[in-house]
């Protein structure tokens, strides 16, 4: 075996769970940063050979679906059914909901993983993400099919040879509504600061809650497309003096009554 076949992967993707946490809601289809999670996993993974999602079928370019018998049968039978499409050496493991995920991550894992053998990553605390890891794959096929047991803990923690902790909580998934929007108030921060430095603005001078409330209420108000334009027309009374908070004070008045200025208006009229 040359060495790029030696080091090339498949990622399976576990993404059929019930979601029980999220009232039965299709958890890889809600968005975070304006991408579905299990498109920011796939993303992830673009290096891999095949990438493989155990779990409905989506309009996802260039990925295998399959289904574990029966379906929502639990994370073994998944893997089981993830584990039959994969034909490279290495598979890195994924659950479908792991906003934070990057390809860098998943670079991290495999490094360690073919250095010592199967890498896990593990949180905070130290505890093992069972679903975001890399294992060799005959190892791991070795494995399952002497298991009969039910849970990925007991199924991988033997075949554990490395664990990273790396930044930026890419371990970090969305099981609760919660754990939804703290992930999309991640993305916000990210892009403030971002959007600051390329525009040469002191992010502290960045009231992101005031801009917030005041485009939600315009969406809800006014109409969605009239949220960003107001925002921007809040940046030119800043401009122009006008302090923000002023500014934004006076804007969500008329957009909780929208009704009743357009009619006076066109009464005028």
């Amino acid at each position: 075996m040359d060495d790029a076949r030696a080091r090339a992967y498949d990622a399976v993707i576990l993404a059929g769970g019930a979601a029980s946490r999220l009232g039965g809601a299709d958890k890889p289809a809600l968005t975070v940063g304006g991408r579905s999670l299990i498109e920011l996993v796939v993303a992830a993974v673009s290096g891999a050979e095949r990438v493989v999602v155990v779990g409905p079928e989506r309009p996802i370019p260039a990925v295998v679906f399959t289904r574990e018998d029966p379906p929502r049968g639990g994370p073994v039978p998944a893997l089981t059914a993830g584990l039959n499409e994969v034909t490279a050496p290495w598979v890195v493991l994924l659950a479908g909901d792991l906003p934070f995920m990057t390809a860098a991550h998943v670079r991290m894992l495999l490094s360690a993983a073919r250095a010592d053998g199967g890498a896990v990553m593990v949180d905070g605390d130290g505890r093992e993400q069972w679903l975001a890891g890399a294992w060799p794959a005959p190892a791991l096929k070795q494995a399952l099919a002497r298991y009969e047991g039910s849970s990925l803990k007991g199924l991988l923690a033997p075949l554990v040879r490395a664990r990273l902790a790396p930044p930026g909580r890419p371990w970090f998934d969305c099981d609760t509504m919660d754990d939804l929007e703290e992930a999309r108030m991640n993305v916000l921060n990210e892009w403030t600061i971002l959007a600051c430095e390329e525009l040469g603005i002191d992010p502290a001078r960045v009231d992101r809650d005031l801009i917030l409330d005041l485009t939600k209420e315009v969406a809800h108000g006014v109409a969605r497309p009239a949220a960003p334009l107001t925002a921007y027309l809040l940046g030119l009374a800043q401009g122009a003096g006008t302090a923000p908070e002023d500014a934004a004070a006076k804007l969500i008045t008329l957009a909780k009554n929208w009704g009743q200025a357009t009619t006076e208006k066109l009464t005028d009229g």
